[in-house]
């Protein structure tokens, strides 16, 4: 190979690494992040799931991966990935608007 073909190959191999650092790597991140909550869900903790109901965890199924919430309109049975991450870490997280 001459310098000429190493150059011209320069442009995709920036872009496969733009690829990567902009998309893989923060999604694998972001996956690994939603296991450890997952794994961490402990009955009482207080969770909103993706539909944006908010609740208590009254208990857990690890064999069928679901979750029961008690909510204000009695108990009902989500998926262990419908809880949401993100919102569920705003409401434990306390408001510094005081």
């Amino acid at each position: 190979m001459d310098m000429n073909q190493i150059i011209g190959f320069a442009p995709y191999i920036l872009i496969v690494i733009v690829f990567y650092f902009l998309i893989i790597r923060p999604q694998s991140k972001r996956r690994k992040e939603e296991k450890q909550f997952a794994e961490s869900l402990k009955v009482g903790d207080r969770v909103i799931m993706s539909s944006g109901i908010h609740g208590k965890v009254n208990q857990i199924n690890a064999d069928k991966g679901t979750v029961m919430v008690e909510t204000g309109a009695g108990k009902m049975l989500f998926e262990r990935s419908a809880v949401s991450v993100e919102l569920t870490k705003k409401l434990n997280t306390p408001d510094e608007k005081k």
